[in-house]
């Protein structure tokens, strides 16, 4: 099992921002796929940020760049980043994330804080295994190969925790 933190590790530094660009330009180019100026934009944007981002958040900061930018401007390209693998949609927050290890091993599964967003990325072969069997023998098919967990970070479970918990976890 492998493990890699997003957004709870804080904003990257510029080298590692334009070393994961470069990396995103590679994987679509070998992809056969255009990173164009504004998807490269919204990407770094995410990487920037260091933490998930709705759209309407990417849409503000996109205007002082671009300030003709318009919502299908920014859904199109987190769409666009989503399927070359380089940005993950979150639903369990609504919310874009850069991923931070697109160019490494894969992972299946997205642990999101649902109080600041952080996310942590990581690979569990035989726990998705066993998750996707679980989800047949439910009658169910998995609609994608990557699932979200809802918890709560290090910090915000510090700060949310109760006096006295009285369930048994």
């Amino acid at each position: 099992m492998t493990t890699a933190p997003a957004a709870a590790s804080g904003t990257p530094d510029d080298a590692t921002i334009q070393a994961r660009l470069q990396t995103a330009e590679a994987l679509c180019l070998r992809q056969g796929l255009k990173l164009t100026q504004i998807r490269r934009t919204v990407l770094e944007l995410l990487l920037r940020h260091g933490r998930s981002l709705k759209a309407y958040e990417l849409l503000d900061t996109m205007r002082s760049i671009h300030p003709g930018s318009a919502p299908p401007t920014v859904y199109r390209a987190l769409d666009f980043l989503v399927e070359a693998g380089l940005v993950h949609r979150l639903d369990a927050v609504n919310a874009w994330i850069a991923c931070h290890d697109a160019d490494g091993d894969p992972h299946d599964l997205l642990i999101v804080c649902t109080h600041c967003g952080a996310v942590a990325e990581i690979s569990d072969p035989a726990m998705s295994r066993q998750l996707a069997e679980r989800v047949t023998q439910a009658g169910f098919s998995l609609s994608g190969h990557e699932m979200e967990i809802r918890a709560l970070c290090p910090s915000c479970r510090q700060q949310a925790q109760p006096a006295a918990c009285k369930h048994t976890h």
